[in-house]
């Protein structure tokens, strides 16, 4: 920079300000010359902003104004082209025509695109050819090679190279990796590896078990490799059966029924596996299924006997003979020996033993008597054994029905006790019977109903048949009465309709009761007329115990009150011995004994209307004598002192009052106590005399204690 006003005497000064001033960028004060002091990178900052101005040396004063002026950093091919999203994974489908796009790779150049070709960059590939080209311009990588297979080679690995200025000779260059894989495609058919199977199953093997395994193998994988395997011909697609197993693609051969080595020895299959996904482009290869041939060998095991039918039902009358053979049960060996057999009853099937078996021949026999009402159902299980081999073992259900006979009479269902009443009219109905039959006729049951040849002319009561298994019993009389007989009874004849013929005798209890206008029972028995119609016997039993319960509740609590007001009274005056008498209460000496009867206190009352009171021959402390030994704290006035001198002289003459000496009647000890305390601490530091010379004025009762402490000087002892 330079100002016009600068003759070259150094008389100006220079000076820089702005973006990278003092930093990146310098001035000469005396020339104005800008010079860099730090490298610069375009691709950090391309352009600078500054401001100049020239000062006098002398005085710093501006010469001219501020001037703005900006610094433009110039592009140089310094930045190589970079891949910023490699490596690149990428997945294209074998098989693929050439040109198919696998992946768009990118490279950036971080020079100028506006300045040379320091940012033109140009793709080509160093690694992966022939099977991959890339666009030198766009950078698409594409398939070069037709029929890749992945079954020969799977994975591939290519390196793109990005270079600037164009590719021309001294550009710079980047490289990236793409890792390109085949994807599988359906384009090989299942083979498989044996012809020829050859498989063996036991004949006792059950259905649905496994007897081998077939496998084709094909080249692809997932979806393109699972298989779907039939049987397509042989003598046994009706004895077996194929399956797929989804996780490792072999077909399972399993037994579809039954077997017999003695029916069928061997048996032939056509197995075929195919691929259920098909590709239509890929069907020139040949057909994507192939075939086997498995033979199966059924080996012979042991067998146990085998019964025909496999089911018997057999009915049998309930009156049929013990040792009746009802059925003979034919079991045998399906094997090739043909063994002898045993027969059996599982006696857990036959616990009441109703039935055996001939172990020879199989006839199945009744051993006791049958009774269809009992059961009327058998069912039992029959067992053939090989002789040879007792482990073989078969059996056979038995279903045996009882057929029923004739062997029940009916009968009425239950106790029948009918009413007549007094007023009741000849013709009347006073009750409709019938009768239950254990039998089951196929033609159903029918009961015919009479009175018995004894009482056939009987004056009082019919029978008619209603021809539905009920009858009817009718009065054939009135003026019926009570007082001449209150019960009659009735024989009922009872005949089925089988045959034999069976018939049975019921009795009908007919109680003479006497009823209201409207028939309605009134009562039934003599001794009911001396009660209420609604009130029965059970009813009264039970008043008649509430009472008695009541009447022994108010004796036992007038009991307890009597005996509650009774006087306790000591009775036993041997037992009084010195200070210790019969009761609970504190206190208590022998003048005590005399003057302080506690049942007396209890009922003061009682004890005024009785004897005569005794006199107190206890002897009452004078108060005077006592007046020092009140404690210091006890300050009262005069109202309080002739309140309680007042209360004081009604307890003295109070006959029924506690003894002097009783501490029960005060709240505090020693506190007003008419014979003060014997244990208070305060004692011990009252400035008062400590002098027990008035113990001798209390009566015999203190006179122990009078002889203690009246002989003594000084201070009372600390208790």
């Amino acid at each position: 920079l330079h100002s016009d006003m600068d003759r070259g005497d150094g008389s100006i000064k220079y000076i820089l300000s702005g973006e990278g001033a003092g930093i990146v960028f310098t001035i000469d004060d005396t020339t104005g010359d800008i010079h860099a002091i730090q490298r610069l990178d375009r691709e950090e900052r391309a352009q600078y902003t500054l401001r100049a101005q020239a000062l006098d040396r002398r005085t710093g004063r501006p010469m001219e104004p501020e001037s703005e002026f900006i610094i433009k950093i110039q592009d140089i091919n310094d930045n190589e082209p970079k891949f910023l999203d490699g490596p690149y994974v990428a997945t294209v489908p074998e098989m693929s025509p050439v040109g198919t796009s696998v992946i768009q790779v990118t490279a950036t150049d971080a020079d100028d695109p506006t300045y040379g070709n320091s940012a033109r960059v140009v793709y080509s590939i160093l690694q992966g050819q022939p099977y991959f080209s890339v666009d030198s311009k766009t950078g698409v990588i594409r398939t070069a090679l037709m029929n890749m297979d992945r079954e020969a080679k799977e994975y591939y690995e290519v390196i793109i190279q990005a270079k600037d200025m164009g590719g021309q000779l001294g550009g710079l260059a980047g490289t990236t990796t793409v890792n390109i894989t085949l994807s599988d495609v359906n384009d090989n058919p299942p083979r498989f590896p044996q012809k020829h199977y050859q498989m063996s199953v036991l004949e006792s093997a059950p259905i649905s078990s496994t007897v081998g395994r077939v496998f084709a193998k094909d080249l692809d994988e997932g979806i393109n490799a699972e298989m779907k395997y039939t049987i397509v011909d042989g003598d046994g697609a009706d004895a077996f059966d194929i399956n797929t197993d989804p996780n490792f693609q072999v077909g399972i051969i399993t037994v579809k029924k039954p077997l017999s080595f003695e029916s069928k020895k061997s048996y032939t299959l056509k197995v075929e596996g195919a691929n259920p996904h098909l590709e239509m482009r890929f069907l020139n290869l040949g057909p994507f299924q192939d075939t086997t041939t498995v033979h199966i060998s059924v080996e012979d095991v042991d067998e146990p006997p085998v019964f025909e039918p496999g089911f018997y039902f057999v009915e049998v009358p309930e009156d049929v003979a013990i040792g009746t053979t009802i059925q003979i049960i034919s079991a045998k060996d399906p094997d090739v020996t043909n063994n002898s057999i045993r027969y059996s009853i599982d006696r857990s099937s036959d616990p009441g033993r109703f039935f055996y078996v001939d172990i020879t021949t199989g006839a199945l026999m009744t051993a006791r008597p049958l009774d269809r009402e009992e059961f009327s159902w058998h069912n039992i299980t029959v067992l053939a054994m090989e002789m040879n081999n007792p482990s073989q073992v078969g059996s056979v259900s038995v279903t045996i029905k009882v057929l029923d006979v004739n062997d029940n009479a009916p009968e009425f269902p239950r106790f029948y006790e009918a009413f007549v009443c007094e007023n009741a009219k000849a013709g009347q109905l006073i009750q409709t019977v019938s009768a239950v039959d254990q039998d089951d006729p196929h033609n159903g049951q029918h009961f015919y109903y009479s009175l018995t040849p004894e009482a056939a002319n009987n004056p009082n009561f019919t029978v008619r048949d209603n021809q539905d298994n009920t009858a009817r019993i009718l009065t054939r009389r009135s003026g019926f009465r009570q007082q001449e007989q209150s019960i009659f009874y009735l024989p009922i004849l009872i005949a089925d309709s089988g045959q034999p013929v069976l018939s049975s005798t019921g009795t009908l209890t007919i109680q003479v009761c006497s009823c209201d206008d409207e028939g309605h029972v009134m009562s039934c028995s003599p001794e009911a007329y001396m009660l209420p119609v609604s009130l029965s016997r059970g009813a009264l039993i039970a008043i008649l115990a509430c009472i008695f319960v009541l009447l022994v509740l108010v004796l036992l609590i007038l009991s307890m009150r009597r005996h509650r007001k009774q006087p306790y009274i000591i009775d036993d005056e041997e037992n009084i011995h010195e200070n210790i008498v019969r009761y609970d209460d504190e206190g208590g000496g022998e003048e005590d004994t005399e003057a302080f009867d506690i049942a007396a206190m209890w009922n003061p009352r009682e004890a005024q209307a009785g004897a005569a009171p005794k006199m107190r021959q206890d002897m009452l402390p004078e108060i005077e004598s006592l007046s020092r030994y009140v404690p210091q704290t006890c300050a009262v006035n005069s109202t309080v002192h002739s309140y309680v001198l007042a209360k004081l002289y009604e307890a003295d003459m109070d006959l029924w009052a506690p003894p002097f000496d009783s501490l029960q009647t005060y709240m505090f000890e020693g506190d007003g106590s008419v014979a003060g305390s014997l244990s208070s601490l305060q004692s011990a530091t009252s400035d008062s005399e400590q002098s027990f010379d008035f113990l001798t004025d209390w009566g015999p009762r203190f006179r122990k204690l009078a002889e203690l402490y009246g002989a003594s000087e000084g201070p009372a002892p600390l208790w």
